[in-house]
């Protein structure tokens, strides 16, 4: 979350998978990142940073008279990654993804942070699910077609 807060100042324009990688490592030279968590870590940066406008857009329709600029920077970086996580990561369910977010903000966050974060997230699980079952119902065999 700090290295996406940082990239959102110091480089406005979204950069390739290369560039975030050799970003990464510069921050991992000033800040504490785990060893164990690099991999991991680059992974979901580089893909909320590859995905990002997808993501935003995403967000800013879910979001009701919320612009993304008007969302605080740490909030909008952590719904980044936990829709980054819901779009891309079949390992973790849309529960346990918000659950994380929410605690997460309940850290970092302002006091208003975990509600707005829950909702925000909600609203996307919704809009991402109903297309999923909608695409599931347009797969299926009617009984018309029989």
């Amino acid at each position: 979350m700090q290295f996406l807060f940082q990239e959102e100042f110091l480089a406005p324009d979204l950069p390739g998978p290369e560039e975030v990688e050799l970003r990464f490592a510069r921050f991992c030279d000033y800040y504490p990142v785990p060893p164990q968590a690099h991999a991991y870590a680059l992974e979901l940066l580089a893909g909320v940073m590859g995905h990002r406008q997808q993501i935003d857009t995403l967000l800013a329709d879910s979001a009701s008279n919320w612009r993304m600029e008007r969302i605080a920077l740490p909030d909008r970086n952590l719904l980044r990654i936990a829709v980054y996580e819901m779009l891309y990561s079949a390992d973790a369910p849309d529960q346990v993804v918000i659950n994380e977010a929410v605690e997460i903000a309940k850290r970092y966050g302002t006091e208003d942070s975990p509600a707005f974060i829950n909702g925000l997230l909600d609203a996307v699980r919704r809009v991402l699910r109903n297309v999923v079952d909608e695409e599931a119902k347009d797969s299926e065999p009617s009984l018309a077609d029989d």
